[in-house]
This record gives structure tokens, C-alpha cells and sequence, in this order.
């Protein structure tokens, strides 16, 4: 299905844009424990919505933006209530979910599903991912693909030298702001401005560069994995599709994106805004400080009005139940049915559903999973870490910790007991102090 080329330098009007959200799936999301063993890391609430809501939004907010279709693995069940409660929200965009047999990689999930998203003959399509948390420039970049009458704009960020290396590095012209070279996460540095994983692709130059990179693997067949000889095995190929291609995993950043920077249409948009990748349970803490933050630049109703007792931003949840003596913020979130007793002091942290902070005690830069109890005058508390940081572990003693302290589901913190830089499994109950300690 090719499409012509000026038919993309027409005003936004004329052509046609849909979105892709990248949700993954079961298999990974380790990382995001124990707060996954409960709620899919996309579904999980940051600053009083789900993950991918933040990425939806935004895209709702593109003019004729029609159609999201979700990609990833996870069972259609666990979307269904999602979608359902986001139609409603926002009925001009329809949304469905598409489920992938097996994780078949960013770029595998795209090639998978292409006649679903090329239905309607979309000019242009972004990719983003749903574990990312930024204001998503997503006009931006529009205007910058019909600008350039480019083939692929990416979204990009400065981060630290140190840093920049644990990311995708982009190689660009300032001025004309062209991709000259792409490297996923290099050895040595190249680069500190980098890969936020959000993407706009022309259709009809995407789907040729992944058939293309099918083909090379086809026709050089690659180990997986590198086992003894005897073990050798065909399932160590990758599989055969029916139509004679190879099926692997095929991924965006590894497989498709250094080609593009070759073909001379490829340019970044560089955001001055906040960014940042929500990997590890942990992350979720200042992803929540920094979409509070946005809400309250602009003003949103949902915010608790600043007061007193209220350091804002803060969301408070309508059926939570907050002591007028309590103090709040910034950068809290309290969820659904939430007690919050006498002098309690929350700071930087997300208290999910149902969860109850007895009176006096103190909670800082932790997340308090769904139906968990603190003790009167308990203190759970984590490290605050460096606001440009883009890590949630520091080195205590010598070992690397979690710096923010995390209780799954049901956990109880006894009266009086401190609870530091831990991360709680469900279901324990806490009677002595601890800190710094996985507790399972």
C-alpha cells in the first residue's frame, strides 16, 4: 500500500495521522515489582490516572486524531475497563486494543498489525510508549514532519553524559535538526541528547524499512542465544512465517532506526520539557511529582487548592478521607478511599487505594500499595534523589538500594516503627524497624 509522496506535505487538514501506544506485556515489567503483581505496570496510577492515560490524552489532543490503537501482549481482559471508562472520557477517538501471540518486539508489533493500522490510508502514524512520562510535544512534531516533509521524527531529550549512554543516542544537525546517527544505548559516549520513545513515522517509508531489516535476517539467519552445539536446535533460528519471512523479535531502537538516520528524511525534535522512563516501581514516585507539576501549571481543576495543610500540587482523591490537620505535598497523590488520620505528614509520595496512615505518622518519598495500613507515629520513608537524576537506586553501605520505599498490597507498618529505603512484597506485616532490605 504505497502512498505519494506530496500527498504528506498537504496542510494537517488533509492528511490523515492515527497513533499506536506500545502497552508491553507480562513477560517483562520485573522491574516494576511489586507494584505488577497486583496492576499492569500501564494501568497503574500516576498523579490519579493510569500510566497510559497521560499518553492518550495527549494524543486526543492532536487534531484529527481519529483512531489509537493499543499493541502489546497482555491478555484483551485486562484493557477492556480502561478503554471502556477512556471512550466515554473522550468519544471522538475510537480505541481498540490488538494482542500480540508473543512479544514480538516495538517494530515487530507495528509489522504484525499493519493492515490494522494502514485501514483508512493514515498518511502518518505515531508510535508511543506507554512507559514514558513527558508532556508529549505531540504538535510539535507534526509540524516538524510536514515542515521537513520528513519520513520520521523522534523525539529528543538532553540528559547527563553519565546518563546518556543507558539510552538511545541521536547524532543530529542543529540546525537543520536532521538525524545524522543513530546507536542504541553505546559503549562509549556519542551523544547526551536522546531517544524519549515517542515517534511519528510516514506509512509508506516505516513498513518498508521493517520488511527490509526481515529480509537481511532472513537472509543471514541469527543466533537468539548462544547455546553449546549440542543443544543446537532449530528454535534457536527464528521462526518461519507463512510467508516464507522470518518472525523475530524486532525492535525499533535496535533494528530500524539507525537505517533511518541513513535515508536523510529522519529529524529530531528536541523537548525542553520534562522526561522521563517509568522502568522500575520506584520511577513512579517523581513521574507522579513531575505530571503533578504540569497539572498545576495549568491549572487544573483536579488539584486539592492549595492551603495551609496543602503544599501543592497535590491530587486527592473525592473519596479519600483527609484529617484538616494533616499536611500534604507537594507532589502527593492520595487515591480512592484513602483515610488519612490526625497530623499525618505525606511528602512526595503516591498512597493508593484504600490504604489507611494512621494518626501522627509520616510518610516521604514512598509509594503505599492498595489496602495497606501505617501505624500511628510510624515513619516510612525513602531518599530524595537528584531531580535530574534519571535512577531510583542509590548506594548505601556499599549495595544499591531502592531509594524510594515501596510497600505492596496489604502490607501493615506497625505503631511507632520505621520502615527506610525498602522494598515491602505483599502481604507482610512490618513490627521492627528495617532499612535498606528487600523484605519477601
Amino acid at each position: 500500500m504505497s502512498l505519494k509522496v506530496p500527498s504528506r506535505q498537504s496542510n494537517g487538514s488533509t492528511a490523515s495521522t492515527k497513533a499506536v501506544i506500545l502497552v508491553g506485556g507480562p513477560s517483562r515489567g520485573t522491574r516494576f515489582r511489586p507494584l505488577s503483581l497486583d496492576v499492569p505496570k500501564p494501568l497503574f496510577d500516576v498523579a490519579g490516572h493510569p500510566i497510559i492515560w497521560h499518553c492518550l490524552r495527549a494524543v486526543a489532543k492532536v487534531p484529527g486524531i481519529r483512531e489509537v490503537i493499543l499493541v502489546g501482549y497482555y491478555d484483551e481482559a485486562v484493557f477492556r475497563d480502561f478503554i471502556k471508562d477512556s471512550a466515554r472520557e473522550l468519544p471522538q477517538i475510537r480505541i481498540q486494543y490488538l494482542r500480540e501471540y508473543q512479544a514480538l518486539g516495538t517494530a515487530g508489533g507495528l509489522y504484525h498489525f499493519r493492515d490494522a493500522i494502514l485501514k483508512g490510508g493514515p498518511d502518518r502514524f505515531f508510535v508511543l510508549n506507554a512507559d514514558v512520562c513527558c508532556s508529549f510535544p505531540l504538535g510539535e512534531m507534526l509540524k516538524l514532519f510536514e515542515e521537513k516533509n520528513a519520513e520520521a521524527v523522534i523525539l529528543g531529550t538532553r540528559v547527563s553524559n553519565d546518563a546518556a549512554t543507558n539510552f538511545g543516542c541521536i547524532v543530529s544537525d542543529p540546525q537543520t535538526k536532521q538525524v545524522l546517527h543513530y546507536v542504541e544505548k553505546p559503549e562509549s559516549h556519542i551523544s547526551n541528547l536522546i531517544n524519549c520513545g515517542v515517534y511519528l513515522f510516514a506509512t509508506e517509508t516505516i513498513f518498508p524499512a521493517i520488511r527490509n531489516a526481515i529480509k537481511r535476517r532472513t537472509e543471514r539467519p541469527r543466533l537468539v542465544s548462544y547455546p553449546s552445539s549440542e543443544n543446537l536446535d532449530a528454535s534457536f533460528f527464528s521462526e518461519k512465517l507463512e510467508d516464507g519471512e522470518k518472525n523475530e523479535v524486532l525492535r525499533l531502537e535496535q533494528d530500524i532506526l539507525s537505517d533511518l538516520a541513513d535515508s536523510n528524511q529522519f529529524f529530531v525534535l528536541e523537548t525542553k520539557d520534562f522526561w522521563r522512563q517509568i522502568k522500575t516501581a520506584g520511577s513512579a514516585v517523581p513521574a507522579n511529582a513531575l505530571y503533578l507539576m504540569k497539572a498545576f501549571q495549568s491549572q487544573s481543576e483536579e488539584l486539592a487548592a492549595p492551603s495551609a495543610n496543602i503544599l501543592p500540587p497535590v491530587f486527592i482523591h473525592p473519596t479519600a478521607e483527609v484529617d484538616p490537620s494533616a499536611k500534604l505535598g507537594p507532589n502527593v497523590s492520595i487515591g480512592p478511599r484513602v483515610v488519612i488520620g490526625a497530623g499525618v505528614r505525606v511528602k512526595e509520595s503516591i498512597v493508593l487505594e484504600d490504604s489507611e496512615i494512621k494518626h501522627d505518622a509520616c510518610v516521604l518519598y514512598s509509594i503505599i500499595g492498595w489496602n495497606s495500613r501505617v501505624g500511628a507515629w510510624a515513619r516510612v520513608e525513602g531518599t530524595p534523589t537528584p531531580v535530574g537524576s534519571h535512577t531510583t537506586s542509590i548506594v548505601k553501605n556499599g549495595v544499591k538500594v531502592q531509594s524510594i520505599t515501596i510497600l505492596g498490597k496489604d502490607c501493615g507498618v506497625g505503631d511507632e516503627v520505621r520502615v527506610q529505603n525498602c522494598v515491602c512484597l505483599p502481604n507482610k506485616e512490618l513490627k521492627r524497624d528495617v532499612s535498606n532490605e528487600v523484605i519477601m
